[in-house]
């Protein structure tokens, strides 16, 4: 009996996959804005804080950091280059991982490193299926094999 319903209902739950593509990138463009948006506003507060966190040449890594994130909520916004820009992002969160979030373990209501986690998992997603037909991708390079 299961045997015969998975096919159809994988049929019926595959014609979501753009949409849920664009959903995913969008809400994930849109995590990225907040952390963005702040580092711009106090760049300089921000390259202290790196540099107390002990990462090498805190102020270009700050400037690196907030133009990746930023360019980051533009390019998965639009679904345009969204494959290229995943992996500077999925960086910046393996560094956000070892210098903040791991030592307060895996919770995020503890400052843990589940979230940049799931954003590492959405950002892998994007890197290996791309952005989807509802992307600038789709219609300037075409549909994604």
């Amino acid at each position: 009996m299961i045997i015969h319903i998975y096919p159809k209902t994988k049929d019926i739950l595959s014609k979501g996959q753009d949409l849920a593509l664009l959903v995913a990138r969008l809400i994930l463009a849109y995590g990225f804005y907040g952390p963005a948006m702040r580092k711009w506003a106090d760049i300089d507060a921000i390259a202290i804080w790196f540099g107390t966190l002990g990462i090498p040449l805190p102020t270009l890594n700050a400037y690196m950091a907030a133009t990746t994130e930023l360019l980051g909520v533009i390019l998965l916004t639009l679904g345009l280059f969204t494959r290229l820009i995943s992996l500077p992002l999925i960086v910046v969160m393996i560094v956000a991982i070892v210098t903040v979030h791991l030592p307060h373990g895996f919770t995020a209501g503890d400052n843990g490193f589940e979230i940049p986690l799931y954003y590492m998992l959405f950002l892998a997603i994007f890197a290996s299926f791309g952005a989807g037909k509802f992307s600038l991708d789709h219609l300037l390079f075409g549909k994604d094999k």
